[in-house]
């Protein structure tokens, strides 16, 4: 049987979450209240007992509505594929018109190959030495949840979108682990240092020369680093030809197909 979860379904949700990717509990509550909500949590159960869940977290690209699949856990792939399936129908009733997700690995890749999504949202993966600079003036941690979906559309339009409240639990898990922003009027980025390198996941700016002003300006708040990792969108100007291609994420569409060839997905909660 497929359905909605219920609030006496929490204690099975979080044995289930904790065995499938060795967390502790209060993770799965709060991936489940406070990022997709229970109104948007599916379960598959037999006998009574509970054999996958998943997330559809409410996003929206190119003004259409639309949801992520996150944390699948299943004790069987049966039971998984019957629970995604069910999901995209109800989230398609619902009015979603596409569904994404970023598969953990090769195995979940070709799982989901298998029940419609296709791969979408290439990233860029580039290497730069960061030069010394004094000049270059920023700002860190001084972006709000709110502030940096509003840097988003405003540098990337084409973007999976989430809300506000969402993003704050996307940035509250990255500054659990370590990210910094920098940002200054002409772009921002988020970085993580390892030892003598800065680690992008996420760089917006003007142009090549603004991007380059930010990184020259965490150089100089972290102390000695050399270089930078920098990750974009495979279609983003920034950068443009420079580095390797990678892949993200999968889209399934529930309704007319869009043009995603150029489209970005990024700061997703991710397993």
């Amino acid at each position: 049987m497929f359905r909605l979860m219920e609030p006496s379904d929490q204690t099975a949700v979080e044995e289930l979450w904790a065995a499938q990717w060795q967390e502790p509990a209060d993770l799965a509550e709060k991936a489940v209240r406070r990022f997709a909500g229970e109104e948007n949590t599916y379960l598959a159960e037999e006998n009574g007992l509970l054999q996958a869940l998943v997330l559809a977290v409410p996003v929206a690209l190119q003004g259409r509505r639309g949801c992520y699949l996150y944390g699948l856990c299943s004790r069987d792939d049966t039971a998984a594929a019957g629970l995604v399936d069910y999901a995209c129908a109800q989230q398609s009733r619902q009015g979603a018109e596409f569904m994404v997700t970023v598969p953990s690995g090769a195995q979940q890749t070709a799982f989901y190959a298998s029940r419609g999504f296709g791969k979408a949202f290439g990233l860029r993966c580039l290497t730069r030495e960061i030069r010394r600079n004094l000049w270059s003036q920023a700002e860190f941690d001084a972006v709000t949840a709110k502030k940096l979906c509003e840097l988003r559309r405003k540098y990337c339009p084409d973007c999976v979108e989430l809300d506000a409240g969402r993003m704050a639990v996307v940035l509250g898990d990255l500054y659990a682990r370590g990210v910094t922003i920098v940002s200054n009027d002409h772009g921002y980025g988020l970085y993580f240092r390892k030892e003598d390198t800065l680690f992008f996941v996420e760089m917006m700016a003007d142009d090549d020369r603004a991007a380059e002003v930010l990184m020259e300006a965490a150089r100089q708040k972290q102390g000695v680093v050399e270089k930078a990792v920098i990750t974009v969108g495979a279609s983003q100007p920034l950068f443009l030809g420079e580095g390797s291609r990678q892949d993200y994420g999968m889209i399934r569409f529930a309704a007319a197909p869009m043009d995603v060839s150029g489209s970005y997905m990024r700061l997703m909660m991710e397993k």
